[in-house]
């Protein structure tokens, strides 16, 4: 049975309703937003230790300690270490503005003519370690922000508090919460949106968990790389090319711009920048050839731009929380997009009028060529 046009009203009401309901409550939606990523990307796992015929509860249990544990060493041990590379690099920024102003510039002008002029580093080196100076370290900012007020540092227990246990019961019931909404949506339309969420999960499944470990896995042998060729900041660029991996080659060309200029000024021989060169060369190579094919595949189909100006449009609107749900808005809008556009190719106004008449006119001729043999076996006499 199709949906008449109060239904439709209807369904456009209620989804209205409750995006006004998410935009009100949008304040206190973190931690549960947060609880819902983790779980939807352990979930997957979970599935796969139940088919090994362990208990939902068990397997939960397993995947919520190894994300723990995953979080745990990320906190203390890579934020730390990034923090001291920070650190000196500032404390070593002197250094790299007389490679720049006194080697760079200079070559850049012998090489093109230009001549580069008003270029305040000196000012930018000011700036940066003056904020960096009253920061006082990345832990000394977040624990300034939250102590200046018992009910702020309450909230921030509460919702950290809240984000694992909400995880936890979440991974837990996730299957049987993804089938009550299955059986909430109205029969007539349940088909195309059981087709459009499976899409949906197709997508966002393939970025979050595919690319997030391509980026992860990158970011690590950038790091060990540069770290064997003895660059200082090895941890810092390699985690910055990781990071913007997700845009195809934007990564290595940020890293090997930045890895060629720590080697310059730290050795300032050819031998490391082909080190540094050698390097990403390799990550570009297993990326290719091992990384995306295995961990991703095809399944992502979401432009870099696109992906780029979800999370840009979703912090500009929302906030905080609107970064975190920009990437899952983002493919579900690109799912219905692309349904969108296959209705209106098939739809009589992207044919045309001509289109009709041809398709009128071939039905008449069928029509009449059917009433021409009804006839006719009418008019043979009966054996």
């Amino acid at each position: 049975m199709a949906m008449n046009d109060r239904h439709k009203w209807q369904l456009a009401a209620l989804i209205v309703g409750l995006g006004f309901l998410l935009w009100l409550l949008g304040p206190v939606l973190t931690p549960f937003v947060i609880a819902a990523l983790l779980a939807y990307l352990g979930d997957p796992l979970v599935d796969r230790l139940e088919r090994l015929r362990l208990s939902r509860t068990g397997a939960v249990a397993i995947v919520f300690a190894l994300m723990t544990l995953a979080l745990v060493s990320v906190v203390l041990l890579l934020i730390p270490m990034l923090e001291r590379q920070i650190s000196t690099f500032i404390e070593q920024f002197p250094r790299y503005r007389d490679w720049f102003t006194g080697t760079a510039l200079p070559w850049v002008t012998q090489r093109t003519g230009l001549d580069i002029e008003g270029f305040e580093i000196d000012s930018l080196y000011a700036v940066v370690q003056q904020h960096w100076q009253q920061a006082g370290g990345v832990a000394a900012t977040l624990w300034g922000g939250i102590s200046k007020s018992g009910l702020v540092i309450l909230n921030w227990v509460v919702n950290l508090a809240l984000i694992p246990v909400v995880a936890f019961y979440l991974l837990r019931d996730w299957d049987v919460m993804v089938e009550k909404i299955r059986q909430l949506v109205p029969r007539p339309i349940e088909p195309t949106v059981s087709r459009l969420a499976r899409e949906s999960d197709s997508v966002l499944g393939g970025f979050l968990r595919g690319q997030l470990s391509v980026m992860l896995a990158l970011g690590t042998i950038y790091w060990i790389g540069l770290w064997m060729a003895g660059i200082d900041f090895a941890l810092l660029i390699g985690m910055i090319a990781g990071l913007v991996s997700f845009i195809p080659y934007l990564g290595a060309i940020v890293g090997v711009g930045i890895g060629l200029i720590a080697a310059l000024v730290q050795y300032g021989d050819w031998t490391h920048v082909i080190l540094v060169c050698a390097v990403f060369g390799v990550g570009q190579m297993l990326e290719s050839v091992l990384l995306t094919p295995f961990l991703v595949g095809d399944r992502i189909g979401m432009h870099p731009v696109a992906v780029i100006f979800a999370v840009m449009a979703g912090g500009q609107l929302f906030g905080f929380v609107g970064v975190l749900v920009a990437l899952p808005v983002a493919a579900v809008a690109m799912v219905l997009l692309r349904y969108l556009y296959e209705q209106y190719t098939t739809s009589r106004l992207y044919a045309g009028s001509e289109h009709n008449v041809q398709t009128a006119g071939s039905s008449a001729e069928v029509i009449a060529v059917r009433a021409e043999r009804a006839a006719s076996s009418k008019d043979e006499p009966a054996e």
